[in-house]
């Protein structure tokens, strides 16, 4: 068993992180098997060292999101555990860059994880993209909403909506 201690700068990002009841860091508890403590300005996270060490990644990239004022979700802590265990902590900050374009409302659309990152870049570089995959994971949102940006930029005077029958 070891202990790691993260200082934190901002109170309001380890509220977000936390989430409501604690149950963000509940989860990031239970996916790695470690204890998360709060005192004064400081999480201390204890367990085993590999979990440990992937805790103390994944709880500095959702502060890194807090920091942005991302909304925190069950969605993104998973999705972030599973970057971390896969090794790819460093793509944690690319997650939600880059604003496709904001809804009437004010909500900005924008990737939620690295494939759609992809996925946009590939929209935004060539003239024609073909998104093939599974349904709900968000490849006509992105789609229409790319289409809605270059609209507005008079990068296209018109948009085509087309459907295989």
């Amino acid at each position: 068993m070891i202990e790691q201690t993260i200082n934190i700068e901002r109170m309001e990002d380890v509220v977000d992180v936390f989430g409501s009841f604690d149950e963000n860091i509940k989860l990031v508890e239970h996916e790695l098997n470690v204890t998360v403590v709060s005192r004064d300005n400081q999480l201390k996270v204890s367990g085993e060292a590999e979990n440990v060490m992937h805790a103390v990644k994944a709880i500095e990239g959702l502060l890194g999101l807090a920091g942005r004022k991302e909304t925190i979700t069950e969605q993104n802590v998973r999705y972030i555990i599973n970057l971390v265990k896969a090794g790819n902590e460093s793509h944690i900050n690319d997650i939600a860059r880059d604003v496709l374009c904001v809804t009437a409302k004010g909500k900005p659309i924008k990737a939620k994880t690295l494939g759609q990152k992809r996925y946009v870049d590939a929209i935004k570089k060539n003239t024609i993209t073909l998104g093939i995959g599974p349904a709900g994971t968000g490849k006509t949102y992105l789609a229409v909403a790319a289409a809605v940006a270059a609209f507005r930029d008079k990068q296209v005077n018109r948009i085509i909506l087309t459907r295989p029958a």
